[in-house]
């Protein structure tokens, strides 16, 4: 919106042309989300319902009473955010519908206290299937993959089925990791910031994705605003969610942020960036996923000497507490992720 109204008044006033350029849209949009979220949240998180503890969770006595599902309060940032600094995109505004639905249904889990997980699962489902129509429709897409300079074109029947098994497990891979004070928020942080950065300095810059050899996405600076807003939206709510925390998002802030996730990754063209940038989040929240499934469709038992998500079985079998966990998960996750996107885009 600010864009197309700073491109209509140029004309009559040139400083109007700055409210153009895609760099200071993203670092307003980040701003304004951040300073938006640390002011409506404690503002409003008296209305939000609070946490009445998890089974079978370590520490999650300490939780309770605390508010949750801050997510609705955050997503409905970013979503106006988005109106407001990214240019219109139908893809992206539609994309950030999805992420409202997702945050209503994350929100109802948390007030009611838990949705069957076959129901949620369903959601998940439903809401991975329309983000991958939204994304490619029916038609071929340009995928590039590692270790290979070729740009593929893959038809809708494959692709397709690919974007939501990867949605799917990155909703669930974050919703699964949000259990210690700042760790989903901070994993979430860097993975977007890293996909924000790609898109903008990488796929969606002409001359640098020739040079990398990558398909050129010219609504790529577009995903990076989007970007740019989320990890704004996420430094504020962080400021009130480090240890000690004094406010949680809950399922209605991790599971639309780990939708956003799963759709920047194949707006990439790049399907494996799932792993190269939410490589920790799916180890430490899909996993359990993967084992849980083994056990009860195969009888398979696999890894039952850890406990899933593995910020659970640090705390129980080494005793760290939730600084250490989000410290050193923090650092595991940035260092891997930096070094994972390196190799990614050199060796090929």
């Amino acid at each position: 919106m600010i864009s197309e109204i700073a491109e209509l008044l140029a004309p009559s006033w040139g400083p109007m042309r700055l409210l153009t350029s895609s760099f200071l849209l993203a670092a307003i949009g980040a701003i304004f989300a951040a300073i938006a979220t640390m002011i409506l949240l404690p503002t409003l998180w008296k209305y939000l319902p609070t946490d009445r503890g998890r089974a079978h969770a370590v520490a999650a006595d300490a939780s309770v009473g605390k508010p949750m599902a801050a997510g609705i309060i955050m997503i409905g940032i970013i979503a106006v955010c988005a109106i407001l600094f990214v240019p219109f995109d139908f893809r992206i505004y539609a994309s950030v519908a999805l992420l409202v639905a997702a945050s209503v249904l994350g929100y109802i889990d948390d007030k009611s206290g838990g949705l069957s997980e076959l129901t949620l699962g369903l959601f998940d489902l439903l809401l991975a299937t329309l983000a991958a129509f939204i994304i490619f429709g029916f038609e071929p897409a340009k995928i590039w993959l590692p270790f290979t300079a070729d740009i593929f074109t893959v038809p809708a029947w494959l692709h397709f089925p690919v974007a939501i098994v990867v949605i799917w497990f990155s909703i669930n891979a974050l919703n699964c990791s949000d259990g210690v004070d700042g760790l989903s928020g901070t994993l979430a942080l860097f993975t977007i910031a890293v996909l924000g950065l790609l898109f903008y300095i990488a796929i969606g810059h002409f001359g640098m994705s020739r040079y990398l050899l990558l398909p050129f996405d010219e609504n790529g600076y577009k995903w990076a605003i989007i970007c740019s807003i989320t990890c704004g939206c996420l430094a504020g709510y962080l400021w009130y969610n480090v240890p000690p925390s004094t406010v949680m998002m809950g399922d209605a802030g991790s599971r639309p942020i780990g939708l956003l996730i799963g759709i920047l990754v194949m707006v990439s063209g790049n399907p494996f960036l799932i792993v190269v940038c939410a490589g920790f989040i799916l180890a430490n929240g899909a996993t359990g996923l993967f084992k849980v499934a083994m056990l009860r469709f195969f009888k398979l038992s696999l890894l039952s000497g850890i406990r899933f998500p593995l910020h659970d079985h640090v705390r129980k079998n080494y005793s760290w507490s939730n600084s250490q966990v989000l410290a050193r998960f923090a650092m595991v996750h940035l260092a891997v992720t930096l070094a994972l996107v390196s190799v990614l885009l050199k060796v090929r």
